[in-house]
């Protein structure tokens, strides 16, 4: 995949998560996903490669996905 290939589709991916998530302030969403790509440390957003962005977004769907089917 290209870099812009990519990037388009970390583009559409965040938007599937904000809709699932639409209370969730865009800048606090960014920081969770770095966590989630890297681990908790304060470098974690500026270390975070695209990819990893994008398998830390999808993480972030299958969990809310999961906690919700358990829920209903």
């Amino acid at each position: 995949m290209t870099n812009l290939g990519l990037k388009q589709e970390i583009l559409q991916t965040l938007s599937d998560l904000i809709e699932q998530i639409p209370d969730v302030r865009f800048g606090h969403l960014i920081a969770n996903l770095a966590v989630i790509a890297k681990g908790p440390t304060p470098e974690a957003v500026w270390d975070m490669e695209d990819d990893e962005l994008l398998e830390a977004v999808k993480s972030h769907i299958e969990d809310f996905e999961r906690r919700h089917a358990e829920v209903g």
